[in-house]
């Protein structure tokens, strides 16, 4: 039966320790000198401690004393504060004015805020009308002149029924920007129909309270004594990119009664809109829709005198453009 190998593998293993021990110089077999320490090892160029040799085998070798070791840089990530240059552990340098003004260049100024003058006109409404009487032409119209803070600006509307005109009425206003979404309008009204021409004081606010309702509330002051308060609003709802449903509402209320121009004083009338336009282009919509109106109090009495409407639905089509 052939001799175990174990004899044989445990002595060429403690001879192969010994010859490793003896090539590293201050390794020293435990026992030889009992009182002595091996000097400390080599340090690299870098000032970084070299790691303390390991020797396997049997005997057992002294580690070298340890080394005070620097301190990790808060926010190193545990690693030493000073590192060659590339190392992963590197801190990250300090931001200097130069990388700053790179990360934040420049912007030239908005157009609308380098002093320039700007304009908009705006078609709202150019419709027919499919009135109980006829045929009707309307229009709601506007635009404004100015920077952006200081415009001059207009407003009309009026219609025509069967070839006459029913009402008519054009606004020159001065608007002062108080916000970024409000401003103040002052200026003059005239009516040109119904009746003979009425000149008024007209003062108000216009902007949005909410994201993309526009909402305009006038007070007008006119001739002998009669006053009035008109306030209307409008919402684009898009349905997609180019369909938008637009609702708009209309109120007027005036102060005293005038029978020549069929107004009573209170609440005078009410109007409801429903328009569906498709934008060929953002400046150009054709749309059809629904409008109604509904007089209310001493006006709706006046038009029973004269054995008219107080409500009317309209059916409209038409076409919304700007530049």
């Amino acid at each position: 039966m052939p001799r175990p190998l174990y004899p044989l593998t445990l002595a060429l293993g403690l001879g192969l320790a010994a010859t490793a021990q003896a090539a590293e110089p201050g390794a020293h077999l435990h026992g030889s000198h009992g009182d002595h320490h091996a000097p400390a090892a080599p340090q690299a160029e870098s000032g970084h401690d070299l790691p303390a040799p390991y020797h396997g085998g049997m005997g057992h070798a002294h580690m070298p004393p340890m080394q005070d070791q620097p301190q990790a840089a808060p926010g190193a990530g545990g690693h030493a504060g000073h590192h060659p240059a590339g190392y992963p552990g590197a801190p990250v340098p300090a931001v200097t004015d130069a990388d700053r003004a790179a990360a934040f260049p420049d912007l030239p100024p908005h157009a609308m805020h380098q002093g320039g003058i700007n304009y908009l006109f705006v078609a709202d409404r150019l419709e027919w009308q499919d009135a109980d009487a006829g045929s009707a032409l309307s229009w709601d119209i506007n635009g404004w002149i100015g920077s952006d803070i200081d415009r001059l600006a207009f407003r009309s509307e009026g219609e025509r029924l069967n070839g006459h005109t029913e009402e008519a009425e054009l606004q020159l206003l001065w608007s002062h920007a108080i916000g970024p979404w409000w401003e103040t309008v002052a200026g003059v009204r005239q009516d040109f129909k119904p009746g003979s021409p009425q000149t008024w004081a007209a003062f108000g606010v216009q902007g949005m309270p909410l994201y993309g309702l526009e909402t305009e509330a006038t007070a007008f002051l006119g001739e002998a004594g009669q006053s009035a308060l008109r306030l209307s609003t409008e919402y684009d709802i898009l349905l997609t990119n180019r369909l938008i449903l637009q609702p708009a509402a209309e109120a007027n209320l005036y102060g005293r009664n005038d029978a020549e121009r069929g107004v009573g004083s209170g609440f005078r009338d009410l109007e409801l809109g429903l328009r569906l336009r498709y934008e060929i282009r953002r400046e150009f919509a054709p749309y059809i829709g629904v409008n109604w109106t509904r007089a209310y109090g001493n006006t709706a009495d006046l038009l029973r005198e004269d054995n008219e409407d107080v409500s009317e639905a309209r059916l409209v089509a038409g076409v919304r453009f700007w530049f």
